[in-house]
């Protein structure tokens, strides 16, 4: 899908945030994700960078996108995954003068993301306290590893390290016993991303919130606080049950049959929810007694007889390649599924249709393919209006229309090295 298929003339105009105006100081991913969902639901994003470096991520290659006649190295795959719609404005927050440009756009500012060290920011004085005194509207969010306080509140945090202390990867790898057992990541920054929506959720909240009191308010979000609520059942199983959850590899604590079985040809995924749709896969398997025997016919039973029903399982699927199986049991409402490589993904049809994959022009090529995003709102959809910027890209454009400076003033920067 094209870009311009889904933007208006105007589109940021009319998107759901377009009155609102976000200064990102946020690097690597759980910020930039915030603000990039924040600046397609129509927000003004700006992104402060290094002068000179940039996020981090822009050096987290390869793959690269890069000019055809090799003039620039490139930006990275990781960096346009998460900066989409802002505008980049370079700014060295070491110097007083570029700590008094963050100030003043402060002051013009509704919100304030930032992941810097609990702490980091008072030294230049753009910590909560010192740009809430200035603008009393500011909402003010800052992301850290462990939160403003406790005792790792001083640690960095890093999505790897918080899989591993959140209990993520306890309950995630292959079962002990199984070969290549042992805990395992998740494939993707999993617990960045899910901070980056529970940030927007948080900004959101404030906003609203701000309606009715005329006031800001800080955000304290930490990748820790938001791996743990995110265990969901496993960390009710726990405080319920009292027994600790283990690895299962790709089987389900709760439901049985909800995992992975092989098939002639491969793999495929039963996900078996309720009794009704066990009895529709045993007819369709040709075993319809398994339905009626009582060790499976409900799923507390199936749990605790797991390990003599998924041998059977597993004994009978193995006899269709994944296609067969796919088309009986969906027509008969038994949930099941491929496991697909990313360009399987991609060439779905139901991807497709959906429009998941977009293209954007930029300046390295004449078109850079992105993820879009998921939210489908009927009266201010999602816009796509800039590709990630490259490096201080509207440096003087953000502080012509933000701060009102002309072109002289911005130069005058520039030469002190401020901007």
């Amino acid at each position: 899908m094209n870009a311009a298929s889904q933007s208006a003339a105007d589109p940021a105009a009319s998107g759901a945030l377009s009155q609102v105006r976000v200064l990102d100081l946020s690097r690597v991913l759980a910020g930039p994700w915030a603000g990039q969902l924040l600046a397609d639901l129509g927000a003004d994003v700006v992104k402060v960078e290094r002068p000179g470096v940039g996020d981090d991520t822009r050096a987290w290659g390869p793959p690269w996108l890069a000019p055809a006649d090799g003039s620039a190295a490139g930006e990275s795959a990781y960096y346009l995954c998460t900066n989409r719609n802002k505008r980049s404005l370079t700014v060295d927050l070491t110097q007083p003068a570029g700590q008094a440009l963050v100030r003043e756009l402060a002051m013009k500012a509704d919100v304030v993301l930032e992941n810097f060290k609990a702490g980091g920011l008072v030294q230049y004085g753009l910590d909560h306290a010192s740009l809430c005194a200035l603008n009393p509207r500011l909402v003010y969010c800052s992301i850290t590893g462990f939160g403003q306080n406790g005792p790792y509140a001083q640690r960095a945090g890093y999505d790897f390290l918080i899989q591993a202390l959140g209990g993520l990867m306890s309950v995630t790898g292959r079962a002990e016993g199984e070969e290549g057992a042992g805990p395992q990541k998740v494939g993707v920054a999993l617990t960045d991303v899910l901070t980056g929506l529970y940030a927007t959720i948080g900004v959101l909240a404030a906003l609203a919130a701000r309606e009715r009191s005329g006031r800001g308010q800080h955000i304290d979000l930490a990748l820790l606080d938001v791996q743990v609520a995110c265990l969901a059942n496993q960390a009710s199983n726990y405080l319920v049950g009292g027994q600790v959850p283990r690895r299962m590899g790709n089987a389900h604590p709760n439901i049985v049959p909800y995992q992975d079985f092989p098939t002639a040809d491969g793999d495929m995924i039963l996900a078996i929810g309720n009794d009704r749709q066990f009895a529709r896969f045993c007819k369709e398997a040709g075993h319809k007694e398994w339905a009626a025997d009582a060790r499976f016919a409900t799923n507390p039973q199936r749990v605790a007889n797991r390990a003599v029903l998924i041998p059977l399982l597993r004994q009978t699927t193995v006899m269709r390649p994944t296609a067969e199986w796919i088309a009986v049991l969906e027509p008969a409402g038994v949930p099941c599924g491929p496991i697909n490589r990313l360009d399987e993904v991609f060439a779905d049809p139901q991807v497709r249709d959906r429009g998941l994959r977009i293209e954007m022009p930029h300046p390295y090529a004449d078109a850079v393919a992105l993820v879009a995003n998921p939210l489908r709102l009927s009266g201010t959809p999602v816009s796509y209006r800039r590709a990630p910027p490259l490096l201080g890209q509207h440096t003087g454009e953000a502080l012509a229309d933000w701060l009102g400076l002309a072109d002289e003033q911005v130069q005058a920067l520039r030469r002190h090295g401020a901007v």
